[in-house]
């Protein structure tokens, strides 16, 4: 590249200001040191600044140095101090710097500790210190580390580290073994060749996994404030010890920053992306159960990699057995890796982190954690956000006391009290629910088998009697079922199990058995029986109900019935009744000769079946053979029908179909009251007659009903009948009605043989009444 370029000139111009920019850093830094220096000539000459000045120059003179290493020289013996006495070890460790062209290494030395003690906060401190003392030693990043009062470690300031990898480390919870913590806890600190050798977790790690480590205590005045951490790139060869002493002073300076250092989020280091974890922690330890506290772990970009126990509270159990201190401040993955592979739980973590909603898991079987653990081993899991922490609650069922548990429930659900006696030495053990059952408290003592007819109804002496002699003499096992009688005066009954526990000559040494509360069964048992009773009671009553209907009903209609005795005319009825006694219907027909010479045809039905049905089936089949010998008409016969209907049988409604057939005129008058109308069968066609108005009976007081009259022929058949014919469950009227013409369309000899023919073919399947009313002209 041509330095005339513009590409070589903008380089030589970066280049010169970056020269400016450091001189006048180097500068402003040995105007400090030289300021300081002028300071101790006042206070050790006492004469003025201007005096000092003087002297300082001359010495400097006379010396044959640099103004700026003769200041430090003074400030050295000045101060006396640690700082000074290595600056020579200092210096020879960093020779091959200074004769690169770099100020002198006690220059950098004082430098530093002037930039730490002017800076008002660590980490300006850190990045004095990696910037003026420890680069010349190879040092590529440091951390200084606050230690809290509870173990932990806070990152208070750092240097060469990417903000994201400070923020990751900014906590350590007690009792995570990390380099900085190794280092607290070892007097001369911790140094160490190769990271990857010792395997610690630090700040750092994944940029560095093969340099070397320095953790050294800070403190003064015989108190540890923290750890000062040093990086190095490369393995890290045995220091001499003038190097070590040099990081020790720098530790030391430290130290005076730290005495008054306070975490930003309060006097309790916390994490500085988890504000709420504090909160967590809180909660964790308040819980009964065992619950750790992770946060997110992340990589560089932001991006989810594991999950960090924070905080594990003291009731939580290890499946593998560790000490809690082993498990906190690891990885997740790191201390159960099982739970990558072999199950779902950490993509059940991480759905909880990204979405807040809770995951639940019952007997999860704990292999899928950790492996080698027993194979009975299983735990209940809960998992929950709470603001960015994750509270795992991780319960290990105990088996054991699980089935205590379940037998305890049991034992409480079937009421039953548990016992044993001995009798060698008289004691007697109950458990809390035979207490119960006896109605006594617990402080009492128990009651000994042999005092049980002291606390049972005296009328079962004879059964405890035979329980006591079949248990204690015959040495059987043995049960009775008694009364008690308890002190608060309930009876409940009780049914007593117990078997002998013998010794090797077959002598009686203990009885144990239970008690169980069987008065529920009792009661419902007792309830059973009368509820069996009155059934009983109840049928009996209504199959004499069914059989007097029934006996009624075929007093009025018979099925058969002899015919009229009218000039061309032939008459036929049917009656087929229910198939079940209990369905008895108040079907009804009548046929009869008027006065008049009129012949009366109608049918009808009673809704309902049973006794109720059969009387009033009597009354309106009565009521209109009396009413038709008025002479009057169809329609005004329903309407006097209905007023009987509604106001003499008790509210019941009917339908019905009535005619009057006139054998001069061949003419027949008809009315419906709700009911299907007659079929007209006229040579090899049948159609039903065209439909009139009418109500079924019953249903108001009052009811006018049209009439309609039909001009029978020679040869035609006219056909009433009730819907038991047709009637079907899984069939509309309509379709039933069309298979009834279809039948009744069919020439049968006899209008006997065409009645019989439609009862042969019905398809009525509800099992209901049905009667059939023919008249044939002749």
């Amino acid at each position: 590249m041509s330095a005339n370029s513009p590409v070589g000139r903008l380089a030589a111009t970066v280049d010169r200001l970056s020269r400016e920019v450091r001189a006048a850093q180097a500068e402003a830094e040995g105007r400090a040191l030289i300021e300081l220096a002028k300071g101790i000539l006042v206070e050790r000459l006492g004469c003025g600044p201007s005096q000092a000045a003087r002297q300082l120059a001359e010495l400097t003179e006379q010396a044959g140095t640099t103004q700026l290493e003769f200041a430090v020289e003074v400030i050295n013996q000045a101060a006396r101090d640690r700082m000074s006495e290595v600056t020579n070890a200092f210096l020879a460790a960093t020779r091959a710097a200074e004769e690169a062209g770099r100020d002198p290494a006690a220059v950098r030395l004082r430098a530093a500790e002037s930039g730490a003690l002017a800076a008002d906060d660590t980490q300006a401190v850190a990045e004095s210190l990696l910037a003026q003392a420890l680069r010349p030693l190879g040092a590529v990043a440091v951390a200084i580390w606050a230690a809290g009062a509870d173990g932990s470690l806070t990152l208070a300031g750092s240097a060469g580290f990417s903000p994201a990898e400070a923020a990751r480390w900014y906590y350590v919870p007690p009792d995570v073994a990390t380099v900085a913590r190794c280092g607290l806890a070892e007097r001369d600190g911790l140094w160490i060749t190769s990271l990857a050798d010792r395997g610690l977790p630090s700040v750092g790690r994944h940029h560095h996994p093969d340099g070397g480590r320095a953790a050294v205590p800070a403190g003064t005045g015989g108190r540890v404030y923290g750890v000062l951490e040093i990086v190095w790139p490369d393995p890290l060869p045995e220091q001499p010890p003038q190097i070590v002493r040099q990081v020790e002073a720098l530790a030391e300076l430290c130290a005076h920053t730290l005495e008054t250092y306070t975490a930003p989020d309060g006097p309790a280091p916390q994490p500085r992306v988890l504000p709420d974890a504090a909160e967590l922690m809180d909660l964790a330890d308040g819980l009964y159960d065992p619950a750790l506290v992770l946060v997110p772990h992340l990589d560089d970009q932001g991006n989810l990699l594991d999950f960090r126990i924070q905080h594990v509270n003291s009731r939580f159990l290890d499946p593998a057995g560790r000490p809690r201190a082993m498990v906190s401040g690891s990885l997740l993955l790191e201390a159960y890796p099982m739970a990558a592979g072999n199950s779902e739980l950490f993509q059940r973590i991480e759905r909880v982190y990204a979405t807040g909603e809770p995951f639940r898991a019952r007997r999860m079987n704990l292999t899928a954690l950790v492996d080698q653990v027993p194979l009975s081993s299983v735990a209940d899991i809960s998992v929950s956000r709470h603001g960015s922490g994750i509270l795992f609650i991780w319960r290990i069922e105990d088996e054991t006391a699980r089935l205590a548990s379940l037998l305890q429930h049991a034992q409480r659900l079937g009421r039953i009290g548990g016992f044993e006696e001995n009798l060698l030495t008289g004691e007697i053990t109950w458990n809390g629910q035979l207490f119960d059952l006896y109605g006594r408290p617990e402080s009492s003592p128990p009651v000994p088998l042999q005092e049980l007819p002291a606390h049972a109804h005296p009328d079962d002496a004879v059964t405890i009697g035979r329980f006591l002699r079949t248990l204690l003499h015959h040495r059987r096992p043995a049960s009775a079922a008694f009364r008690l009688q308890r002190p608060d005066g309930v009876t409940r009954h009780i049914r007593v199990v117990a078997e002998p526990v013998l010794d090797t000559d077959g002598r009686l040494l203990t009885t144990r058995g239970a008690y169980q509360d069987i008065s529920a069964q009792h009661w419902t048992e007792v309830a059973l029986a009368a509820t069996r009773d009155q059934l009983a009671h109840t049928e009996q009553h209504a199959s004499e109900r069914d059989r007097l209907a029934l006996q009624l009903q075929r007093a009025i209609m018979p099925p058969t019935q002899a015919p009229l005795q009218v000039p061309d005319l032939d008459v036929a009825v049917r009656y087929r009744p229910a198939e079940a006694e209990q369905l008895v219907g108040g079907d009804w027909y009548d046929a009869v000769v008027l006065p008049s010479r009129l012949v009366l045809l109608c049918v009808g039905d009673v809704a309902g079946h049973g006794i109720e049905a059969a009387t009033s089936m009597v009354v309106l089949r009565n009521a209109l053979r009396g009413l038709a010998v008025t002479g009057a008409g169809p329609g005004q016969l329903l309407s006097w029908l209905n007023i009987v209907t509604h106001h003499l049988t008790g509210g019941v409604t009917a339908t019905a179909v009535c005619g009057l057939y006139d054998p001069e005129s061949r003419t027949l008058r008809w009315a419906r009251a709700g009911h299907l109308p007659p079929v007209l069968v006229r040579g090899s066609e049948a159609a039903p007659l065209p439909l009139v108005r009418g109500l079924l009976l019953g249903a108001v007081p009052e009811a006018v009903y049209e009439e309609s009259e039909v001009q029978l022929a020679a040869e035609d058949n006219l056909l009433m009948y009730t819907d038991g014919l047709i009637e079907r469950r899984d069939r509309s009227v309509e379709e039933s009605l069309t298979h009834l013409l279809t039948a009744a369309a069919s020439a049968p000899d006899t209008l006997d043989q065409r009645l019989d023919r439609l009862l042969t073919y019905s398809r009525s399947d509800t099992d209901d009444d049905t009667c059939i009313v023919g008249l044939r002209v002749g």
